[in-house]
């Protein structure tokens, strides 16, 4: 009976959980406060949207229509099940470079199933209430991320921008055959076209403009093209109606073979989307406030149905989320206005669309990763600690040379060991006067010059990465008859750290050195109490509230030996 009753209380949990993550009343009774806001907000996104969708696509090497469909589908329901009233979510340049290799290995049907597991897994996180862990990854992990990222977008757009074909997983090695490839056959209509698209977004960027520059280096290399019958590669064909959903083919050793590949995609969807729901937060000063497992929940079920459409994994934007803020958004009703949008572009426009030079797209995403680099705050970071540094720099180089979440891992591994020794370096141990060890008012002074007792304070994380350099030499002390180790000013004690401090306690017994502690915090207490510290000292007998206590005890202790 007992495993029923466990497997039936683990249903009402998980339930319960899921009943937590679905949509709520006030997602839509927000959508009527300023529906029109919602809606001018979601046309300016929706704009800004479908040159970067178009362009992902292709960079994935799903096609441009898988990119519009990702959009379509994933920004209505991640709009609709998300933690957040202001993220716009669809296909970005991260999630382009986690799929590169994997189509290059399983195909485009690969690709369908890693975003139906990533899906799976995302929603398996939400349930799991793992959204808040994303605020444990340091800024240099985040900021060298991104700058790897937008290393590779760039080198991902060489062939296109260059006019000449260009397909493999390593990117680097694509770019520099398609340079190889230009100069012993140049062609100078994709370079300029491509620049062009370039210069008129950074320039549209630097005066602040508010139309959508992207889009409008988009129409003018379109009918430059057009108007001149230009020989560069266009996007083609263009489905002209949302497809009805269909399962990829998929079996348990392609599953099996393939949910690896789903970790990193699930990994990076959810790290980018809770990153750009911090931003939206912040944007809105404090207006809004995101639910991290809701936004989980809803990226898992964005990404279990864009596969269904023929669409690749999706996660939040946060340049596209960006926008939405800086155009009034208000509610969910600006992204599901965005996807509205793009439905439009399906139905109405293809052929208009198809006819979008390949070398265009390649200038839109040059110029994006251009901006996705912030040079003042980098420099800032560089110049800030050298351990921030050096974590910076290794994440942006493990982004280009590696991948996405080896990244994030290394460098979140490498953060934490740096951070663990300069913990480390902060915790000490120094011998106190007697006269000072006590309370406010200090000891007599016959006390003070007694040379058979000794008083340290321990200050810091006696943890496993400082407990041993600390105590070292502890034992080592000569001509001692009592040892008192004031503990008050300890932050953090764990196993290694009790542990250490109990063979110290040994080799001191051994030596017939009586061991005192005094300030023992009740945690701390727990701990030393488990691994026997307490009863190899002599018990609580020998645990004192305060350090004065100590030392008259063990001066009682001293003068009785004596005698």
């Amino acid at each position: 009976m007992s495993w029923t009753s466990d497997l039936r209380t683990a249903g009402g949990w998980i339930g319960g959980r899921f009943r937590r993550l679905g949509p709520r009343r006030a997602d839509y009774s927000a959508m009527a406060v300023a529906p029109r806001r919602d809606i001018v907000a979601g046309l300016t996104v929706g704009v800004v949207a479908l040159p970067l969708a178009l362009a992902f696509g292709v960079t994935s090497g799903m096609g441009a229509g898988a990119g519009l469909i990702t959009a379509i589908v994933a920004g209505i329901l991640a709009a609709v099940f998300g933690g957040s009233n202001l993220q716009v979510s669809g296909p970005t340049g991260a999630m382009t470079v986690v799929l590169v290799p994997i189509i290059a290995t399983y195909g485009a049907n690969g690709v369908l199933v890693v975003g139906l597991l990533a899906g799976v897994i995302l929603v398996g996180m939400a349930v799991g209430g793992m959204g808040r862990f994303v605020q444990f990854i340091p800024l240099p992990v985040i900021e060298g991320f991104t700058a790897g990222i937008a290393v590779i977008i760039a080198l991902q757009q060489i062939p296109a921008a260059l006019g000449v074909p260009g397909e493999g997983e390593r990117v680097m090695a694509v770019a520099v055959d398609a340079v190889a490839t230009w100069i012993s056959s140049p062609q100078v209509w994709p370079v300029l076209l491509s620049v062009g698209v370039m210069v008129i977004m950074l320039a549209g960027a630097r005066l602040k403009s508010p139309i959508p520059m992207s889009l409008v280096g988009i129409v003018l290399a379109t009918v430059v093209a057009e108007l001149a019958d230009l020989p560069v590669a266009r996007i083609g064909d263009l489905p002209r109606s949302l497809p009805l959903p269909q399962l990829p083919a998929m079996d348990m050793g392609m599953v099996r073979v393939l949910v690896v590949p789903a970790f990193a995609v699930a990994a990076l969807a959810a790290l980018e989307s809770l990153l750009s729901a911090t931003v939206a937060d912040a944007m809105s000063g404090g207006s809004q406030r995101h639910d991290p497992d809701r936004e989980l929940f809803g990226q898992g079920i964005a990404n279990l149905a864009s596969p269904l459409f023929g669409g690749i994994p999706a996660t939040a934007a946060i340049a596209r989320t960006a926008v939405n803020v800086r155009t009034g958004a208000h509610s969910r009703l600006a992204a599901i206005t965005h996807s509205g949008v793009l439905v439009v572009v399906v139905l109405a426009l293809a052929p208009v669309v198809a006819t979008i030079p390949l070398a265009a797209l390649a200038g839109v995403l040059l110029a994006t990763a251009v901006r996705m680099v912030e040079v003042s705050g980098i420099r800032a970071l560089l110049r800030a600690t050298h351990r921030d540094a050096a974590v910076f720099a290794a994440t942006a180089l493990a982004t280009v040379a590696l991948d996405l979440v080896t990244a994030v891992i290394l460098g979140v591994g490498i953060a934490g060991l740096l951070a663990l020794r300069a913990m480390a370096a902060s915790t000490t141990i120094g011998e106190i006067p007697l006269a000072e060890a006590g309370e406010p008012g200090g000891l007599p002074d016959e006390a003070t010059y007694d040379p058979h007792i000794i008083a340290y304070r321990i200050e810091g994380s006696l943890f496993f990465g400082a407990a041993h350099e600390a105590l070292v030499g502890l034992a080592d002390v000569a001509d001692l008859r009592v040892v008192i180790l004031r503990l008050s000013r300890v932050s953090t004690l764990d196993a290694t750290g009790a542990t250490v401090l109990r063979d110290t306690v040994q080799q001191l017994h051994r030596r017939g050195v009586v061991v005192l502690l005094s300030g023992v915090k009740d945690p701390h207490w727990r701990v030393l109490d488990i691994l026997g510290v307490t009863e190899l000292i002599g018990g609580p007998e020998h645990v004192f509230p305060d350090t004065r206590t100590a030392v008259e005890h063990a001066r009682t202790h001293v003068a009785g030996a004596a005698h």
